[in-house]
């Protein structure tokens, strides 16, 4: 389920994740996504020194599909890879796979943009990033 994404983390579910519907809250999804996505900018150099100056990349937009209900205990695999580089902006895939049930629990889509941060409006994302991202996939997009 998992296979094509350079990177993937392992989550443990923890407790306090649950809501009043016993079943993992669907902002800590998005929290998966966050940690699998950081985890790739880091990798390939992109991840800003906090708080951010100059520039780097900042999430626009993200959606996500929820397939099935995660619950404690268990621990997620949660996946990112790059499907689409822009001139400003590139998209990313993330996957949540629960370990417990062996089965896609969501989905996602997310859009970065590269961004001055001192002026806040976008700019190309640099070249080396761009070769870093298809040095990390192992191919040219």
């Amino acid at each position: 389920m998992l296979a094509g994404f350079p990177v993937v983390v392992e989550v443990p579910v923890q407790f306090g994740d649950q809501d009043a519907f016993g079943h993992v809250n669907n902002i800590v999804y998005l929290r998966w996504c966050e940690t699998a996505r950081v985890e790739y900018l880091i990798r390939i150099g992109m991840w800003p020194k906090l708080p951010p100056g100059g520039e780097g990349p900042i999430l626009a937009g993200i959606t996500c599909n929820f397939r099935r209900p995660v619950t404690y205990p268990d621990t997620i695999y949660a996946g990112a890879r790059v499907t689409r580089i822009g001139k400003s902006s590139f998209r990313m895939e993330h996957r949540i796979v629960s370990r417990e049930m062996d089965l896609l629990a969501a989905e996602a889509d997310s859009t970065l943009v590269y961004l001055d941060y001192s002026r806040d409006r976008t700019v190309p994302v640099p070249e080396a990033n761009r070769k870093a991202i298809e040095a990390l996939e192992g191919r040219v997009f």
